[in-house]
């Protein structure tokens, strides 16, 4: 559909749900659904409070990398 391509048929499989809208990565606490496993892994550190982003010049840390990409502005 998109064009792209997979070295493997489970890549093409995996990639398939994205085109027909579904969401077949739920969150069990919120019952929030992804598209993409990593966007539930991320997720998923809201509840954890896993903060694997941190910061160089402070030490602050965040769930993801882009707020800590949003964070670094401020120095």
């Amino acid at each position: 559909e998109c064009g792209k391509r997979f070295w493997t048929s489970s890549e093409l499989i995996s990639h398939q749900p994205i085109h027909r809208g579904e969401k077949p990565f739920c969150c069990p606490e919120w019952w929030k659904s992804f598209k993409c496993s990593f966007n539930l892994v991320t997720h998923r550190c809201i509840h954890t409070g896993v903060r694997p982003c941190k910061c160089p010049e402070c030490g602050k840390s965040f769930s993801q990398s882009s707020v800590l990409t949003k964070h670094q502005q401020i120095h």
